[in-house]
């Protein structure tokens, strides 16, 4: 190493870093932050700084649970929890039943429910046959509302206890008694926290040490008397008032060549999303597209997805604060999928026995999946007929390698008599390996409400392994006789930006939305 040389190219942060710690120390961005007092990211960029110059070296990692509050959560803690506002209600208000328990409560109908299922089993609350609701303890073992003694005591307080514990700053699970994991457990989720009080993060940690290198370069820093306070600008204000008198400036190289000037191209992956959609329309496929903003109904309740059902949690959606409905749902639809839901309706089927809620399915949310547009097309195409889509998605998720919040897919279907599962698998491997251009492709069983036989597409990426692609079937008479089609429908939603991922030779879905426009100019479409 020239230490003259990395010296002159070396920032006040890493200079600071450098100069307070010893070559046995272990560093960290938390540790570097604290004890310099830095400001918030000046500790990252001194240490990615210094690992890039050969200074540093990575040591270890370590990872770390914790658990924020959602809004979800804030609201528990100022209102109480359902489980404590619906045994406060029906202390005061006995023998009411489920739906005006969670009316009275401004609750939706599954949340009452969960809340009455942990009380009766934790024996606070009963149900008699006409299903009303009452208080089964004695009042003596309540104070205030609450359970003063055993298992139901034990979990309101703590429940209560982590609640409270939380304001912005996270908490650890590494600080959590036994009894407080298994009450958190219940309480939080990795992915999709939008119902759950808490939000599972998990942070890692990356420590490093000192190379070779820090030795030489830490005393000639001393012996050259180089602080890291040098002013690195001279400001109008500092010229007025002189206060630049008798200070050491940082030094520049004012022969260091200016940047590149580069033309502009296409997006590589916008590029790819275009040549996609020639591929399909040179198949005969019609392009359909639609709003951003759909209804429940629309989005979940015509593909035959139970209202207030964990087969709902696959697509946890972001719900719109105003206007929070539609005004109306187009009929007969709207009668043919509730009859669907209720008893089958003229679908053949027994459907899923429960009394469908017309307000719920007006509610507005960001659509989840692009089969929104498949459902909305069925009504109106025509047979035979082949439709495609190229939609933006939305979904609480965790963002990775794989995951994004806001992702596209492409959604299509093919109505005709003579359609079937071997049609599906057809355009399956088409996606796979002409447009993705994956080596190695298998097909897996799934499961989805709305296709019966369902079938997940899986490719191997040469970094990532095997991941799926997308999930696909054959729609229900459900679904297809519900919005008046009688013939069969082959239909998939398919990850177009984790088919990018093996077109453009990546391996992180977020470099195809990246900042980085030199990484950005580098790629190719083939």
């Amino acid at each position: 190493m020239d230490i003259q040389n990395t010296i002159k190219n070396l920032h006040p942060l890493e200079i600071k870093v450098i100069l307070r710690y010893r070559k046995s120390d272990e560093l960290s961005v938390e540790k570097v932050e604290a004890e310099l007092q830095f400001k918030h990211g000046n500790g990252n960029q001194a240490l990615s700084w210094l690992a890039a110059k050969g200074i540093i070296i990575e040591k270890r990692r370590e990872t770390a649970v914790f658990y924020e509050l959602t809004e979800l959560g804030r609201s528990w803690k100022d209102k109480g929890t359902p489980e404590e506002r619906v045994l406060e209600l029906v202390r005061t208000k006995p023998h009411l039943t489920l739906p005006k328990i969670a009316a009275a409560l401004s609750i939706e109908s599954k949340d009452a429910g969960s809340a009455f299922g942990t009380l009766s089993k934790l024996g606070l609350l009963g149900m008699n046959s006409a299903k009303q609701i009452s208080v089964i303890l004695p009042p003596e073992q309540l104070k205030d509302g609450l359970p003063v003694s055993g298992p139901a005591a034990e979990k309101f307080a703590l429940t209560r206890s982590l609640l409270n514990k939380t304001d912005e700053v996270p908490l650890a699970e590494s600080e959590f008694s036994d009894a407080e994991k298994q009450v958190m457990s219940g309480m939080s989720k990795k992915r999709g926290a939008a119902g759950a009080a808490f939000r599972i993060v998990e942070r890692e940690t990356v420590f490093f040490t000192f190379t070779d290198e820090y030795t030489a370069l830490a005393e000639a820093l001393r012996s050259s008397g180089i602080s890291g306070d040098e002013i690195g600008v001279l400001s109008a204000e500092m010229l007025e008032s002189g206060s630049w008198k008798g200070k050491t400036f940082r030094a520049y190289n004012v022969r260091v060549p200016s940047s590149r000037l580069l033309t502009g191209r296409t997006n590589a992956y916008a590029q790819f999303l275009e040549q996609t959609k020639d591929k399909l329309v040179s198949l005969g496929f019609e392009e359909f597209d639609g709003p951003l903003i759909e209804t429940e109904f629309w989005n979940s309740d015509a593909l035959f997805m139970p209202q207030f059902h964990s087969a709902r949690d696959i697509h946890d959606v972001y719900h719109i604060a105003e206007p929070s409905a539609a005004k109306k749902i187009d009929e007969p639809w709207l009668s043919a999928v509730a009859a669907a839901h209720e008893n089958g309706g003229k679908t053949g089927s027994r459907g899923w026995g429960y009394s469908f809620d017309r307000e719920f399915t007006k509610r507005l949310i960001l659509r989840s999946q692009g089969t929104v547009m498949s459902a909305k097309t069925l009504p109106h195409a025509k047979v035979p007929g082949k439709y495609f889509g190229i939609l933006r998605c939305f979904r609480y998720d965790k963002v990775d390698a794989t995951h994004l919040s806001d992702f596209y897919q492409t959604e299509g279907i093919m109505l005709g008599e003579n359609v079937n599962l071997r049609t599906l698998l057809g355009m399956l491997e088409m996606f796979a390996v002409e447009v993705a251009g994956a080596k190695e492709v298998k097909y897996v069983p799934g499961y989805f409400p709305f296709t019966e036989p369902s079938v997940e597409v899986h490719i191997k990426h040469p970094t990532l392994g095997w991941f799926e692609l997308g999930g696909s079937g054959i729609f229900r008479p459900e679904v297809t006789a519900s919005l008046g089609v009688k013939t069969p429908v082959a239909a998939w939603g398919i990850g177009i930006d984790r088919m990018a991922l093996m077109a453009l030779g990546l391996s992180d879905l977020r470099e195809l939305f990246s900042y980085d426009i030199e990484g950005v100019r580098l790629r190719r479409c083939s």
